[in-house]
């Protein structure tokens, strides 16, 4: 046997996704280089490690014998690595962190500083929709979780961010002279709405039924970025997240829509479990969090107070 932990990566990756393409997206490799290190860990075995029936891949029986002993070789590589680091005296270890899927536009000014200050650190980030969030929260899988809606029924602790402003936002096509229009335009427009289970969904549709608004739904789409390109085709208008529409409206493909009542306000917070033991990374985390705050959100975020 000569296999490299970077095949052991792979494989894991493979199994995990059961997917040569998606494994290549999330450990950015190109494809090809996948298929081949792939093929040269199968090389080593006598016994199928995937199958492939019809165009979907399947995990053999000894496949996933060999990931779970994978999995276990490499949380040994890492704590070889996080406690060489520690020697040194540099903070090591793993940062779970779990955000809803247009925090995607939060999350990542507030990361860099700490990753570049603490290169030991490895950051572990998944982004997806809200359920899924709370999910990981409950089953206490993150450290923390990044929401604009607080989940209800958990006890948790949080450290409110950045302001999440929501606006009726549309193409070019349509020129909107008024300086404010009445909540009647919706009679006159179709939305796209994001998928249930979405954070930016759920507080768009309490301020529909608070506001008794005669929306008519165009369609349902499950990520903001496909609400975002919907949009700039023309297919209808949208209730969006300002910060995630920054380079659109600077380019001119959006534009916001003055409408009486916007926008809805809610709050970007960072969250985690009441009695949650942090590890050393963790609890750096959240004291560099604490201290630069105020610095992020000036520097990466006073363009929001202009709208």
């Amino acid at each position: 046997m000569n296999y490299t932990i970077n095949q052991l990566q792979i494989f894991l990756k493979v199994t995990q996704t059961l997917s040569v393409t998606k494994a290549a997206e999330e450990l950015h490799l190109t494809q090809p280089a996948v298929s081949i290190q792939l093929k040269n860990f199968q090389h080593q075995f006598d016994i199928s490690l995937t199958e492939i029936v019809g165009r979907k891949m399947f995990i053999t029986d000894f496949g996933k014998e060999i990931a779970v002993a994978a999995e276990k070789i490499l949380a040994e590589v890492h704590a070889i690595n996080y406690r060489t680091l520690e020697f040194r005296g540099k903070l090591a270890g793993r940062l779970k962190i779990s955000a809803v899927s247009t925090g995607q536009y939060v999350i990542p000014y507030f990361l860099t500083g700490f990753l570049k200050k603490n290169e030991g650190v490895e950051l572990v980030l998944d982004v997806t929709n809200k359920s899924k969030v709370i999910e990981n929260l409950e089953k206490n899988e993150v450290d923390f979780s990044l929401v604009s809606v607080l989940p209800a029924k958990i006890k948790l602790n949080k450290l409110d961010l950045v302001e999440n402003k929501l606006y009726l936002v549309g193409n070019k096509e349509n020129i909107f002279k008024e300086k404010q229009y009445d909540k009647k335009i919706f009679e006159n427009i179709s939305l796209i709405y994001r998928e249930n289970g979405s954070g930016t969904r759920l507080v768009m549709e309490q301020f529909i039924n608070r506001n008794k608004l005669p929306v008519k739904k165009k369609m349902e789409l499950t990520s903001n970025e496909a609400v975002k390109q919907a949009v700039i085709a023309g297919m209808g208008y949208s209730i969006m997240p300002l910060i995630g529409i920054k380079n659109e409206l600077s380019k001119g493909q959006l534009q916001i829509i003055p409408v009486k009542g916007f926008p809805i306000k809610s709050v970007w917070s960072l969250i985690w479990l009441k009695n949650k033991r942090f590890s050393p990374a963790a609890e750096a985390f959240l004291k560099y969090i604490k201290t630069e705050k105020q610095n992020i959100i000036h520097q990466q975020f006073g363009w929001t107070e202009n709208h």
